[in-house]
């Protein structure tokens, strides 16, 4: 009996940890965009958000990396939709030292963290101004390597017949 016990409890474990979201954001603000917090920073400021993007560039300091992120509305498991349309741009200030090679161009991010600031640099030869956030938390996600490394479950039924030359 002790044993159909023990073994309930660790289906129902692997069943819930199955469910879980890969980066779970808790109550930080998904709706806030990049844009509008650059637009209103008094409004903003202090608010954490949780944003995530593409990384444009990444620079080691003393005691911190930033992280220039073109950012992208977020996923129901908080990963950024690189198919949708840009929500602005945003510095990641990251505590400690992060590996630049690792969190390189094009990979994709997600961030939690507290809008600080605002500082103004350049895209090309515009002008922008960027929001500034105290990253807390990150999550760097693996490269798409094509249909398998695909977040989203897949099942696939069929006879097991093939033929190939």
């Amino acid at each position: 009996m002790r044993r159909l016990q023990f073994i309930a409890a660790a289906l129902t474990l692997m069943l819930l940890v199955a469910c879980a979201t890969p980066f779970d954001v808790g109550t930080a603000n998904r709706t806030l965009t990049p844009q509008a917090a650059a637009g209103n920073l008094g409004a903003a400021q202090g608010t954490v958000v949780a944003w995530g993007g593409s990384i444009v560039a990444a620079q080691n300091f003393e005691n911190s990396t930033e992280f220039e992120v073109l950012a992208f509305p977020l996923d129901r498991d908080n990963r950024p939709q690189r198919g949708a349309t840009p929500t602005g741009r945003f510095i990641a200030v990251y505590p400690g030292f992060v590996e630049t090679a690792d969190y390189g161009p094009g990979r994709e991010i997600s961030v939690i963290g507290k809008i600080e600031s605002t500082r103004t640099g350049t895209v090309g030869q515009a002008r922008y101004v960027y929001p500034v956030l105290g990253a807390s938390r990150m999550h760097l996600w693996p490269k798409d390597e094509g249909p398998a490394s695909s977040t989203q479950p897949t099942i696939h039924f069929g006879i097991g017949i093939g033929v190939t030359r």
